[in-house]
Protein backbone atom coordinates (compact mmCIF):
# COMPACT_ATOMS: atom_id res chain seq x y z
CA UNK A 1 0.00 0.00 0.00
CA UNK A 2 2.89 2.42 0.69
CA UNK A 3 4.27 1.35 -2.42
CA UNK A 4 1.50 2.46 -4.30
CA UNK A 5 0.97 5.53 -2.88
CA UNK A 6 4.82 6.26 -3.54
CA UNK A 7 4.23 5.52 -7.06
CA UNK A 8 1.07 7.35 -7.48
CA UNK A 9 3.27 10.81 -5.56
CA UNK A 10 6.25 9.93 -8.14
CA UNK A 11 3.58 10.48 -11.55
CA UNK A 12 2.20 13.19 -9.74
CA UNK A 13 5.68 14.36 -9.38
CA UNK A 14 7.14 13.93 -13.35
CA UNK A 15 3.83 14.81 -14.95
CA UNK A 16 3.94 18.63 -12.88
CA UNK A 17 7.72 18.57 -14.02
CA UNK A 18 6.80 18.14 -17.46
CA UNK A 19 4.40 21.12 -17.25
CA UNK A 20 6.98 23.29 -16.22
CA UNK A 21 9.46 22.77 -18.73
CA UNK A 22 7.05 22.98 -21.22
CA UNK A 23 5.85 26.13 -19.96
CA UNK A 24 9.57 27.56 -20.27
CA UNK A 25 10.19 26.93 -23.56
CA UNK A 26 10.41 29.29 -26.42
CA UNK A 27 7.58 31.99 -27.42
CA UNK A 28 6.42 32.10 -30.57
CA UNK A 29 4.93 35.61 -31.69
CA UNK A 30 1.75 35.49 -33.92
CA UNK A 31 0.93 36.31 -37.36
CA UNK A 32 0.20 39.77 -37.85
CA UNK A 33 -3.34 40.29 -39.27
CA UNK A 34 -3.36 42.21 -42.20
CA UNK A 35 -4.88 44.88 -40.76
CA UNK A 36 -2.34 45.64 -38.22
CA UNK A 37 0.26 47.85 -39.57
CA UNK A 38 3.90 47.09 -41.00
CA UNK A 39 6.81 48.10 -37.78
CA UNK A 40 8.54 51.31 -38.51
CA UNK A 41 12.09 51.04 -39.87
CA UNK A 42 14.78 53.61 -40.09
CA UNK A 43 14.39 56.95 -43.10
CA UNK A 44 17.03 54.44 -44.51
CA UNK A 45 16.16 51.48 -44.71
CA UNK A 46 12.37 52.74 -45.87
CA UNK A 47 14.10 54.88 -49.08
CA UNK A 48 16.05 51.95 -49.96
CA UNK A 49 12.63 49.88 -49.85
CA UNK A 50 11.04 52.50 -52.14
CA UNK A 51 14.17 52.40 -54.55
CA UNK A 52 13.84 48.30 -54.47
CA UNK A 53 10.43 48.60 -55.72
CA UNK A 54 11.20 51.49 -57.83
CA UNK A 55 9.20 53.85 -56.24
CA UNK A 56 9.77 57.69 -56.70
CA UNK A 57 10.86 59.51 -53.38
CA UNK A 58 8.29 62.36 -51.96
CA UNK A 59 10.07 65.61 -50.95
CA UNK A 60 8.85 68.05 -48.68
CA UNK A 61 6.75 71.18 -50.32
CA UNK A 62 8.24 74.13 -48.98
CA UNK A 63 5.30 76.32 -47.81
CA UNK A 64 4.16 78.82 -50.37
CA UNK A 65 5.60 82.75 -50.44
CA UNK A 66 3.13 85.27 -48.54
CA UNK A 67 2.22 87.54 -51.37
CA UNK A 68 3.13 90.60 -52.31
CA UNK A 69 1.84 93.94 -50.96
CA UNK A 70 -0.25 95.70 -52.60
CA UNK A 71 0.58 98.73 -54.54
CA UNK A 72 0.31 101.99 -52.46
CA UNK A 73 -1.04 105.83 -53.89
CA UNK A 74 -0.59 108.74 -52.34
CA UNK A 75 -0.90 112.28 -53.31
CA UNK A 76 0.90 115.54 -53.06
CA UNK A 77 -0.13 118.79 -53.37
CA UNK A 78 1.50 121.92 -53.47
CA UNK A 79 1.02 125.38 -53.39
CA UNK A 80 2.45 129.18 -54.25
CA UNK A 81 3.89 132.08 -51.94
CA UNK A 82 1.97 132.85 -48.93
CA UNK A 83 2.48 136.08 -48.56
CA UNK A 84 0.96 138.82 -45.74
CA UNK A 85 1.01 142.33 -47.33
CA UNK A 86 -0.22 145.13 -45.25
CA UNK A 87 -3.10 145.66 -47.24
CA UNK A 88 -4.34 142.08 -46.24
CA UNK A 89 -4.78 142.78 -42.51
CA UNK A 90 -7.54 144.81 -41.75
CA UNK A 91 -9.93 142.94 -43.67
CA UNK A 92 -9.05 140.11 -41.47
CA UNK A 93 -9.21 141.63 -38.20
CA UNK A 94 -12.59 141.59 -36.20
CA UNK A 95 -12.95 144.96 -33.67
CA UNK A 96 -14.62 142.79 -31.27
CA UNK A 97 -12.70 139.81 -30.21
CA UNK A 98 -9.39 141.53 -31.15
CA UNK A 99 -8.05 138.85 -33.08
CA UNK A 100 -7.58 138.02 -36.78
CA UNK A 101 -9.13 135.21 -39.29
CA UNK A 102 -7.39 134.66 -42.68
CA UNK A 103 -9.80 131.15 -43.31
CA UNK A 104 -11.19 133.01 -46.00
CA UNK A 105 -8.00 132.74 -48.04
CA UNK A 106 -8.23 129.13 -48.25
CA UNK A 107 -12.01 127.81 -48.53
CA UNK A 108 -12.00 127.16 -51.91
CA UNK A 109 -9.22 125.12 -52.03
CA UNK A 110 -9.63 123.61 -48.25
CA UNK A 111 -11.38 120.30 -49.61
CA UNK A 112 -8.31 120.27 -52.36
CA UNK A 113 -5.62 120.46 -49.24
CA UNK A 114 -7.09 118.14 -46.53
CA UNK A 115 -7.86 115.43 -48.78
CA UNK A 116 -4.34 115.37 -50.08
CA UNK A 117 -2.08 112.84 -47.98
CA UNK A 118 0.82 115.89 -47.99
CA UNK A 119 -0.23 119.53 -48.65
CA UNK A 120 2.54 122.06 -49.00
CA UNK A 121 3.21 125.75 -49.20
CA UNK A 122 6.06 128.16 -49.57
CA UNK A 123 5.22 130.42 -45.73
CA UNK A 124 6.62 133.93 -47.19
CA UNK A 125 6.52 136.26 -43.99
CA UNK A 126 7.92 135.53 -40.29
CA UNK A 127 5.42 134.55 -38.09
CA UNK A 128 7.43 136.76 -34.99
CA UNK A 129 5.23 137.40 -32.30
CA UNK A 130 2.44 140.08 -32.11
CA UNK A 131 5.33 142.47 -29.88
CA UNK A 132 6.95 143.24 -33.00
CA UNK A 133 3.93 144.62 -34.72
CA UNK A 134 2.24 143.24 -38.35
CA UNK A 135 3.72 144.55 -40.99
CA UNK A 136 4.17 143.52 -44.79
CA UNK A 137 6.69 144.48 -47.56
CA UNK A 138 9.50 144.66 -47.27
CA UNK A 139 10.42 143.14 -43.66
CA UNK A 140 7.18 141.55 -43.35
CA UNK A 141 5.62 139.65 -39.95
CA UNK A 142 2.32 138.18 -39.87
CA UNK A 143 -0.23 137.25 -37.15
CA UNK A 144 0.12 133.77 -35.27
CA UNK A 145 -3.91 133.66 -36.72
CA UNK A 146 -2.06 132.76 -40.48
CA UNK A 147 -0.24 130.10 -39.19
CA UNK A 148 -3.76 128.64 -37.68
CA UNK A 149 -5.55 129.02 -40.92
CA UNK A 150 -2.58 127.39 -42.64
CA UNK A 151 -3.37 124.08 -40.09
CA UNK A 152 -7.08 123.98 -40.50
CA UNK A 153 -6.93 124.41 -44.70
CA UNK A 154 -5.20 121.11 -44.43
CA UNK A 155 -1.71 122.38 -44.95
CA UNK A 156 0.79 120.07 -42.97
CA UNK A 157 4.14 121.46 -44.82
CA UNK A 158 5.59 124.20 -44.87
CA UNK A 159 8.97 125.98 -46.83
CA UNK A 160 10.37 129.00 -44.49
CA UNK A 161 13.73 129.16 -46.73
CA UNK A 162 13.04 132.40 -48.43
CA UNK A 163 14.20 135.35 -49.27
CA UNK A 164 12.26 136.98 -46.77
CA UNK A 165 12.95 134.04 -43.67
CA UNK A 166 15.35 137.09 -41.94
CA UNK A 167 13.20 139.95 -41.82
CA UNK A 168 12.71 140.18 -38.25
CA UNK A 169 16.40 138.77 -37.61
CA UNK A 170 17.43 135.28 -36.21
CA UNK A 171 15.01 135.53 -33.18
CA UNK A 172 12.10 135.88 -35.64
CA UNK A 173 13.03 133.03 -37.31
CA UNK A 174 13.11 131.35 -34.44
CA UNK A 175 9.79 132.53 -32.97
CA UNK A 176 8.69 131.15 -36.64
CA UNK A 177 9.55 127.48 -36.12
CA UNK A 178 8.12 128.18 -32.81
CA UNK A 179 4.85 128.68 -33.71
CA UNK A 180 4.55 126.32 -36.69
CA UNK A 181 5.65 123.33 -34.19
CA UNK A 182 2.86 124.04 -31.56
CA UNK A 183 0.47 123.78 -34.53
CA UNK A 184 1.91 120.41 -36.03
CA UNK A 185 2.90 121.72 -38.77
CA UNK A 186 6.38 120.82 -40.20
CA UNK A 187 8.63 123.59 -41.55
CA UNK A 188 11.61 123.21 -43.67
CA UNK A 189 14.64 124.83 -44.98
CA UNK A 190 15.30 126.69 -41.74
CA UNK A 191 16.48 125.84 -38.25
CA UNK A 192 17.00 127.25 -34.96
CA UNK A 193 19.11 124.65 -33.84
CA UNK A 194 22.61 122.90 -35.71
CA UNK A 195 20.80 119.25 -34.58
CA UNK A 196 17.51 119.67 -36.47
CA UNK A 197 19.65 122.07 -39.27
CA UNK A 198 21.30 117.93 -40.19
CA UNK A 199 17.57 116.44 -39.97
CA UNK A 200 15.97 115.58 -42.67
CA UNK A 201 11.81 115.85 -42.45
CA UNK A 202 10.45 112.30 -43.32
CA UNK A 203 6.60 112.19 -43.36
CA UNK A 204 4.87 109.00 -44.75
CA UNK A 205 1.76 108.56 -45.72
CA UNK A 206 0.20 104.90 -46.92
CA UNK A 207 3.50 103.45 -46.74
CA UNK A 208 5.10 106.11 -49.21
CA UNK A 209 8.56 107.31 -46.89
CA UNK A 210 8.67 110.96 -48.45
CA UNK A 211 11.57 113.05 -47.64
CA UNK A 212 10.91 116.73 -47.57
CA UNK A 213 14.16 119.53 -48.11
CA UNK A 214 14.03 123.23 -48.75
CA UNK A 215 16.31 126.08 -50.05
CA UNK A 216 16.92 129.75 -50.72
CA UNK A 217 18.90 131.60 -53.08
CA UNK A 218 19.25 134.12 -50.10
CA UNK A 219 17.54 136.56 -47.52
CA UNK A 220 18.03 140.15 -49.16
CA UNK A 221 21.10 140.91 -48.16
CA UNK A 222 19.96 140.35 -45.03
CA UNK A 223 23.26 138.11 -43.58
CA UNK A 224 22.57 135.06 -41.62
CA UNK A 225 24.10 135.11 -38.19
CA UNK A 226 27.87 133.97 -38.37
CA UNK A 227 27.48 131.96 -34.79
CA UNK A 228 24.41 130.25 -36.47
CA UNK A 229 24.88 129.70 -40.43
CA UNK A 230 22.84 126.55 -39.83
CA UNK A 231 19.61 129.02 -39.90
CA UNK A 232 19.04 129.13 -43.23
CA UNK A 233 19.38 126.25 -45.88
CA UNK A 234 21.39 128.20 -48.82
CA UNK A 235 21.21 126.64 -52.27
CA UNK A 236 24.50 125.12 -53.13
CA UNK A 237 25.15 122.24 -55.65
CA UNK A 238 26.99 119.77 -53.33
CA UNK A 239 25.15 120.24 -50.30
CA UNK A 240 21.20 119.31 -52.16
CA UNK A 241 23.04 116.92 -53.73
CA UNK A 242 24.39 115.07 -50.29
CA UNK A 243 21.31 115.49 -48.74
CA UNK A 244 19.59 113.74 -51.13
CA UNK A 245 21.43 110.73 -51.49
CA UNK A 246 21.18 111.11 -47.43
CA UNK A 247 17.77 110.77 -47.61
CA UNK A 248 17.20 107.85 -50.06
CA UNK A 249 19.93 106.12 -47.40
CA UNK A 250 17.57 106.72 -44.78
CA UNK A 251 14.86 104.50 -46.84
CA UNK A 252 12.71 107.93 -48.38
CA UNK A 253 10.70 106.64 -51.07
CA UNK A 254 10.40 109.86 -52.83
CA UNK A 255 12.35 113.00 -51.97
CA UNK A 256 10.90 116.17 -52.86
CA UNK A 257 12.83 119.60 -53.08
CA UNK A 258 11.39 123.08 -53.01
CA UNK A 259 14.07 125.71 -54.14
CA UNK A 260 13.35 129.63 -54.03
CA UNK A 261 15.08 130.64 -57.39
CA UNK A 262 14.48 132.62 -60.30
CA UNK A 263 13.47 135.86 -61.35
CA UNK A 264 10.95 138.23 -60.16
CA UNK A 265 8.29 138.57 -62.20
CA UNK A 266 9.86 136.38 -65.08
CA UNK A 267 6.65 133.64 -66.64
CA UNK A 268 9.60 131.53 -68.24
CA UNK A 269 12.31 129.94 -66.20
CA UNK A 270 16.26 131.09 -66.47
CA UNK A 271 18.83 128.82 -67.54
CA UNK A 272 19.81 128.78 -64.30
CA UNK A 273 17.09 127.82 -63.21
CA UNK A 274 16.69 124.72 -65.48
CA UNK A 275 20.36 123.88 -64.56
CA UNK A 276 19.84 123.60 -61.15
CA UNK A 277 16.02 121.83 -61.14
CA UNK A 278 17.45 119.38 -63.40
CA UNK A 279 20.33 118.73 -61.58
CA UNK A 280 18.40 118.15 -58.13
CA UNK A 281 16.50 115.34 -60.46
CA UNK A 282 20.12 113.86 -61.62
CA UNK A 283 21.09 113.95 -58.27
CA UNK A 284 17.75 112.00 -57.55
CA UNK A 285 15.04 113.64 -56.22
CA UNK A 286 11.88 112.69 -57.42
CA UNK A 287 9.84 116.52 -57.43
CA UNK A 288 11.18 119.89 -57.39
CA UNK A 289 8.64 123.00 -55.96
CA UNK A 290 9.84 125.87 -57.35
CA UNK A 291 8.89 129.98 -55.57
CA UNK A 292 10.52 133.38 -55.76
CA UNK A 293 9.15 134.82 -59.43
CA UNK A 294 5.49 135.89 -57.72
CA UNK A 295 4.51 134.79 -61.62
CA UNK A 296 3.28 131.03 -62.60
CA UNK A 297 6.07 129.22 -64.62
CA UNK A 298 5.65 125.98 -67.07
CA UNK A 299 6.54 122.51 -65.63
CA UNK A 300 8.12 119.79 -67.06
CA UNK A 301 8.51 116.36 -66.56
CA UNK A 302 12.07 115.64 -66.61
CA UNK A 303 13.25 112.18 -67.65
CA UNK A 304 17.15 110.74 -66.44
CA UNK A 305 18.73 107.94 -67.58
CA UNK A 306 20.42 106.03 -64.69
CA UNK A 307 23.67 103.81 -65.18
CA UNK A 308 22.08 100.66 -65.27
CA UNK A 309 19.83 101.93 -68.46
CA UNK A 310 16.63 102.69 -66.38
CA UNK A 311 14.71 105.79 -67.54
CA UNK A 312 13.36 107.66 -64.12
CA UNK A 313 10.98 110.44 -64.36
CA UNK A 314 11.17 113.81 -62.19
CA UNK A 315 8.55 116.68 -62.18
CA UNK A 316 9.64 120.13 -62.12
CA UNK A 317 7.28 122.91 -61.37
CA UNK A 318 9.79 126.10 -61.79
CA UNK A 319 7.52 128.60 -60.47
CA UNK A 320 3.32 128.08 -58.54
CA UNK A 321 2.99 131.67 -58.39
CA UNK A 322 1.60 133.80 -55.66
CA UNK A 323 -1.22 131.80 -53.63
CA UNK A 324 -2.56 134.80 -52.00
CA UNK A 325 -1.06 138.37 -51.87
CA UNK A 326 -1.62 142.04 -52.59
CA UNK A 327 -0.05 141.96 -55.55
CA UNK A 328 -1.57 142.76 -58.87
CA UNK A 329 -1.43 143.04 -62.61
CA UNK A 330 1.24 141.30 -65.30
CA UNK A 331 -0.28 138.22 -63.70
CA UNK A 332 1.08 138.15 -60.31
CA UNK A 333 -2.36 137.35 -59.29
CA UNK A 334 -2.50 134.26 -60.37
CA UNK A 335 -1.21 131.03 -59.06
CA UNK A 336 -0.88 127.26 -59.48
CA UNK A 337 -2.20 124.28 -57.60
CA UNK A 338 0.63 121.10 -58.17
CA UNK A 339 -0.92 117.38 -57.85
CA UNK A 340 1.36 114.37 -57.95
CA UNK A 341 -0.04 111.01 -56.87
CA UNK A 342 2.75 108.48 -56.74
CA UNK A 343 2.74 104.83 -56.44
CA UNK A 344 4.74 101.81 -54.58
CA UNK A 345 4.94 98.70 -55.94
CA UNK A 346 6.73 95.62 -54.58
CA UNK A 347 9.23 93.24 -56.12
CA UNK A 348 9.36 89.18 -55.27
CA UNK A 349 13.20 90.55 -54.07
CA UNK A 350 11.95 92.16 -51.37
CA UNK A 351 12.61 95.47 -52.60
CA UNK A 352 9.75 98.34 -54.42
CA UNK A 353 9.59 101.07 -56.59
CA UNK A 354 7.86 104.44 -56.35
CA UNK A 355 7.18 106.43 -59.42
CA UNK A 356 5.06 109.67 -60.35
CA UNK A 357 1.82 108.00 -61.64
CA UNK A 358 -0.55 111.35 -62.67
CA UNK A 359 -0.04 114.73 -61.76
CA UNK A 360 -1.51 118.09 -62.96
CA UNK A 361 -1.43 122.12 -62.73
CA UNK A 362 -4.28 123.99 -61.89
CA UNK A 363 -4.59 127.91 -62.13
CA UNK A 364 -5.96 129.85 -59.25
CA UNK A 365 -6.62 133.97 -59.16
CA UNK A 366 -6.46 135.94 -56.61
CA UNK A 367 -10.08 137.52 -55.55
CA UNK A 368 -9.50 141.09 -54.02
CA UNK A 369 -13.24 142.04 -53.36
CA UNK A 370 -14.22 144.71 -50.79
CA UNK A 371 -17.15 143.34 -47.74
CA UNK A 372 -18.80 145.88 -44.68
CA UNK A 373 -16.09 148.65 -46.12
CA UNK A 374 -13.45 146.27 -45.67
CA UNK A 375 -10.97 144.76 -48.68
CA UNK A 376 -11.22 140.30 -48.55
CA UNK A 377 -9.13 137.96 -50.45
CA UNK A 378 -10.15 134.77 -51.54
CA UNK A 379 -8.50 132.17 -53.90
CA UNK A 380 -10.27 131.51 -56.92
CA UNK A 381 -9.92 127.85 -58.33
CA UNK A 382 -10.01 128.78 -62.21
CA UNK A 383 -10.93 125.69 -63.50
CA UNK A 384 -13.58 124.92 -60.69
CA UNK A 385 -15.10 127.86 -61.76
CA UNK A 386 -14.86 127.07 -65.93
CA UNK A 387 -16.97 124.33 -64.87
CA UNK A 388 -19.50 125.75 -62.85
CA UNK A 389 -20.07 128.98 -65.01
CA UNK A 390 -20.85 131.14 -62.01
CA UNK A 391 -20.18 132.25 -58.85
CA UNK A 392 -22.23 134.10 -56.10
CA UNK A 393 -19.47 137.03 -55.86
CA UNK A 394 -18.68 137.34 -59.83
CA UNK A 395 -20.36 138.99 -62.38
CA UNK A 396 -20.91 136.79 -65.44
CA UNK A 397 -18.91 139.03 -67.82
CA UNK A 398 -16.16 138.68 -65.27
CA UNK A 399 -16.30 134.91 -64.96
CA UNK A 400 -16.04 134.75 -68.68
CA UNK A 401 -13.27 136.73 -68.41
CA UNK A 402 -11.43 134.18 -66.05
CA UNK A 403 -12.51 131.27 -67.99
CA UNK A 404 -10.67 132.56 -71.25
CA UNK A 405 -7.78 133.32 -68.27
CA UNK A 406 -7.67 129.70 -67.49
CA UNK A 407 -7.46 128.35 -70.55
CA UNK A 408 -4.52 130.90 -71.45
CA UNK A 409 -2.85 129.90 -68.36
CA UNK A 410 -3.31 126.23 -68.49
CA UNK A 411 -1.52 126.59 -71.63
CA UNK A 412 1.04 128.27 -70.34
CA UNK A 413 1.76 125.65 -67.98
CA UNK A 414 1.92 122.33 -70.30
CA UNK A 415 3.86 124.42 -72.85
CA UNK A 416 7.35 121.97 -71.25
CA UNK A 417 5.80 118.99 -72.04
CA UNK A 418 9.17 117.44 -73.60
CA UNK A 419 10.84 114.69 -74.15
CA UNK A 420 13.65 113.41 -71.99
CA UNK A 421 16.45 115.68 -71.65
CA UNK A 422 15.11 118.00 -74.50
CA UNK A 423 15.29 121.35 -74.53
CA UNK A 424 12.32 123.36 -74.28
CA UNK A 425 11.73 125.69 -77.18
CA UNK A 426 13.86 129.39 -76.47
CA UNK A 427 10.90 131.38 -75.01
CA UNK A 428 10.81 135.47 -76.35
CA UNK A 429 13.82 137.32 -75.07
CA UNK A 430 11.27 139.69 -73.29
CA UNK A 431 10.10 136.97 -71.16
CA UNK A 432 13.44 135.08 -69.80
CA UNK A 433 15.06 138.22 -68.15
CA UNK A 434 18.87 138.34 -66.68
CA UNK A 435 19.68 135.14 -64.80
CA UNK A 436 20.78 137.21 -62.08
CA UNK A 437 17.93 136.92 -58.98
CA UNK A 438 16.26 140.29 -57.16
CA UNK A 439 16.86 140.89 -54.28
Amino acid sequence: MKRMVRLLKLTLAAMLAAAFFAGCGSFTAPEPSPADPAPSGTASENNADHEANNEPIEEETPPPAPPLPPPTEATLIAIGDIMMHTPQLPGAYDEESGTYDFSNFFVQVRSRLTDADWAFANLETPIAGDERGFRGYPTFNAPAALADAMKDAGIDIVSTANNHTLDQGYNGLAHTLETLRERGLAAIGTADSEEKAEEITFIERNGIKTAFLAYTYGTNGIPVPKDKPYAVSLIEDERIIRQIQLAREEGADVVAVSLHFGNEYQRMPSDEQKRLARLTIESGADLVIGHHPHVVQPYELYRVEEDDGRVREGLIMYSLGNFISNQFGDYKEYGAILEVTFRKTYNEDGTAETKIVSYDAIPTWVHKYVEKGKNRYRVVVLDDLAETGSDVLLSQRMVAQLIQKSEEMNKHLDQYAVEAGAEPAAPPKSETGEDNPSY
